[in-house]
């Protein structure tokens, strides 16, 4: 697969099909990521690969965490920043608006939106997944590091015919997640991400997020 068509095809997937990832392929594609920049070559990522047992085991947790309420977790960063304002504001709401249309369900049907959610935490049906976590000491340069390595897994598992979604959702149960991958205390996690193949028929895959006009965030200057 050419590099421009796996950038194109990458899209955040929210329905899998039970057909299993091969281990071989995820241990090259995340070797091969390790190829991603990264700033005085800390190379800060670690990574906790997820299937069979261990994936079943952490699915059953959040459905008895879920059914019990789900409150969040005391978090060890925010996902968006409090203050979230225009344009970036109307960005999350429109794809999040889009997302539900797709899905017939009404903005009015509160309950209906967080059953979806809570798809978040089966990964989707996916039956591979993957945490991303980076040691405590770290800061926003090294986070950055993690973006550009999980970006090129992503690519590369579309060069193997995969998809993917990545989820910062987790970071609202760190806790859970710690427990269930034994993180230790000095690594703090940043994310999770589904794995597999997707369910080409679920209307939630036909979801083409649209993205700002060059114009809007693009500048050249010659002089």
């Amino acid at each position: 697969m050419q590099i421009q068509e796996a950038v194109t095809s990458r899209q955040s997937i929210r329905a899998f099909l039970p057909t299993p990832v091969e281990s071989d392929t995820i241990r090259r594609v995340l070797t091969l990521a390790a190829r991603a920049a990264s700033g005085g070559n800390l190379q800060p990522w670690h990574i906790d690969v997820l299937t069979g047992d261990a994936l079943a085991a952490l699915r059953a947790t959040m459905r008895e965490r879920l059914a019990q309420g789900g409150e969040p977790e005391p978090t060890d960063y925010d996902i968006y920043p409090a203050a979230l304002r225009a344009p970036w504001r109307d960005r999350r709401f429109q794809v999040g608006e889009a997302m539900y249309a797709r899905l017939g369900i009404p903005r009015e049907d509160k309950a209906a939106r967080r059953r979806w959610f809570s798809r978040n935490f089966d990964f989707f049906g996916a039956p591979m997944a993957l945490f991303c976590s980076v040691d405590r000491s770290m800061g926003p340069p090294q986070w950055s590091d993690l973006g550009m390595y999980l970006q090129t897994v992503m690519l590369l598992l579309r060069g193997e015919g995969l998809d993917s979604c990545a989820q910062e959702c987790w970071a609202i149960y760190p806790a859970t997640v710690a427990a269930a991958i034994e993180l230790p205390p000095e690594r703090m996690l940043f994310c999770g991400m589904a794995i597999g193949h997707r369910d080409p028929a679920h209307a939630v895959n036909a979801l083409v997020s649209d993205r700002a006009p060059v114009d809007e965030w693009l500048r050249f200057r010659d002089a």
